[in-house]
């Protein structure tokens, strides 16, 4: 199905839902004019859209993760900034990793994932029980909506493992009106695991799906999952498995589960027709008249001061909101800070000849160049050249460094050297342009797919599995395969043949160049052993290793009663 078959029947299912959650409830008379359970699926297209309700929810639930992974990390923050975004200290907490169950996001994200994994669930229970002939689909495309099901049901639970550990396993939704007892994290591992195995077989290949691959669980889609299972075994359940995740990361890229390739240009992974790219591995569409969800919500279009849209030239949104901004990589007096970890854009600095580390500018014709937003912002309004304003009245000058800089000019710094969440303004932190943001008038503009996976995390997670096996030329060799495309030809850049540039920190700062701001920088930190030992940029190493997991939610918890807190909490 098309991109805009595949929203447009998402969004019925979801009303299909909304119906039958208000229908009558008196089963004695036949209806003919409302969807109730026992009559929902009356058509091939019905089976279709119950196939894909869960989908949009799991786009949609990208954005509830997004505090727990990337403000506990090093890379991005959310101060406080002159009174915005403090929120009763939740942002800093999940800096200072001093969160409480009462902090909203450790409710929501749970909250948000187990919605999924039940609307997937519930599909999972219609479709077995259809006789496909009746619905004018094979028994092969029945196996592969299961199959799909499993895996999307799969991805779910493995962001509830990866964020509380001691999760329930529900396996049947239909007659059910009570949670079940937490399973152990080896019980989850294993449920994960073998919902995985045993899709493969029944899953379709990229290819066999052609051009709506785009949204849908492929062989090569769930071997990836696997291999982030794998990835992070040691820490989920003690268990080093590396030599697992090698294998299947290795079958993936010789193309085992469906033919994948490395862009050559940076910014494909990320721009208007990704969803055709041969690197995507698993993405979900979006566009401007659909949806959208890493645009907007707590994802990409808050890292923007206020009318920051005005140097996009993308209206269609309103003025931005400010809520992300990099971590800093300097103090007030423009000096670098000593901690190894964090300093991001001093991460890319490091190989100056980076094509990334230009200022992000449209350049016309749904053409980009650069990653990052700092300095000064110009545009022209009524024939007059400006730079965007911040809400507070003086001019946006962004800067590698938090404190109160204000209307200083940018050769000057402040008086006032303090330097922490509770002490920013609009001009601190430089900004992330990930995903283009093309002018309103540019008929590709929003229209990149959420890259779910890309093929260059396999390359990634080989790379250090074979770095881990002190295999450093072979770790060197792949990610140089993905690198290459950020330098010039020849480029000195590039890590040496035998691997001796590699050690544990470059290992962590080049998973930090390569994924930054992509929602998994939590789980990176805690596989290399910093997320609780390390300190950046006030932040400083936490008490207790209890901070590797979230706890469950307050709210999560006063509904079910039979849930225990997480230890440490």
């Amino acid at each position: 199905m098309k991109f805009k078959t595949y929203c447009a029947l998402t969004l019925m299912a979801g009303l299909a839902v909304v119906v039958t959650l208000n229908s009558c409830t008196k089963l004695d008379e036949k209806p003919y004019d409302i969807i109730i359970s026992s009559n929902f699926l009356q058509t091939r297209e019905d089976v279709i859209r119950d196939f894909l309700r869960s989908f949009e929810h799991g786009y949609w639930s990208i954005g509830s993760t997004y505090v727990a992974q990337e403000n506990s990390a090093d890379q991005l923050i959310t101060p406080n900034r002159e009174g915005d975004w403090y929120d009763g200290g939740i942002y800093q907490r999940a800096h200072y990793h001093t969160w409480i169950p009462t902090d909203s996001y450790t409710s929501d994200m749970w909250n948000a994932l187990y919605q999924g994994i039940d609307l997937a669930t519930n599909s999972l229970e219609d479709i077995q029980a259809i006789d496909p002939a009746k619905f004018n689909m094979t028994e092969a495309e029945k196996s592969d909506f299961l199959a799909e099901l499993r895996v999307h049901r799969a991805w779910f639970y493995l962001r509830l493992l990866d964020l509380y550990r001691n999760i329930e396993i529900i396996t049947k939704v239909k007659g059910e009106n009570i949670g079940t007892t937490q399973s152990t994290p080896e019980e989850s591992f294993s449920f994960i695991e073998k919902e995985l195995k045993e899709s493969i077989d029944g899953l379709p290949t990229k290819e066999s799906l052609g051009e709506n691959a785009v949204g849908r669980w492929t062989k090569g889609a769930a071997m990836s999952l696997l291999a982030r299972l794998y990835l992070n075994a040691k820490v989920y359940i003690g268990q080093d498995k590396f030599s697992e995740c090698a294998a299947v990361c290795q079958d993936i890229i010789d193309g085992k589960y469906g033919n994948y390739a490395i862009e050559d240009r940076w910014d494909a992974p990320f721009d208007y027709n990704n969803d055709n790219s041969p690197e995507t591995v698993f993405a979900f569409p979006s566009s401007q008249g659909y949806t959208h969800w890493h645009y907007t919500d707590d994802m990409y279009w808050r890292f923007y001061e206020a009318n920051t849209f005005k140097y996009f030239g993308f209206t269609e949104f309103g003025a931005n909101n400010p809520k992300w901004s990099l971590a800093p990589g300097r103090d007030v007096d423009g000096n670098e800070l000593p901690q190894a970890l964090g300093k991001p854009f001093l991460k890319f600095s490091k190989y100056p000849d980076d094509v990334r580390l230009k200022k992000y500018k449209n350049l016309g014709n749904s053409q980009r160049e650069g990653m990052f937003l700092f300095g000064y912002l110009p545009y022209t309004e009524d024939g007059v050249a400006k730079n965007v304003q911040t809400t507070k009245g003086y001019t946006l000058y962004m800067r590698d460094a938090v404190g109160m800089f204000t209307n200083l000019p940018p050769d000057e710094v402040p008086a006032d050297k303090e330097s922490n969440m509770n002490h920013a303004d609009h001009n601190s932190g430089f900004r992330l342009v990930k995903y283009p943001i093309y002018p309103s008038d540019d008929k590709n503009a929003i229209l990149s797919a959420y890259a779910e996976i890309r093929l260059a995390e396999i390359y990634y997670s080989l790379a250090e599995c074979k770095y881990r096996a002190g295999d450093k030329p072979g770790a060197a060799a792949l990610l140089n395969s993905v690198r290459k495309r950020y330098y010039p030809s020849g480029s000195a850049s590039l890590y040496k043949a035998d691997g001796s540039d590699l050690n544990d920190q470059e290992m962590i700062d080049e998973w930090g160049r390569e994924f930054i701001g992509e929602g998994r920088r939590r789980t990176d930190l805690i596989r290399w052993g910093v997320f609780n030992a390390g300190n950046w940029w006030d932040k400083q190493p936490d008490a207790g290793n209890y901070t590797h997991i979230f706890p469950i939610g307050r709210r999560v918890l006063n509904i079910n009663p039979q849930l225990k807190q997480n230890p440490g909490y």
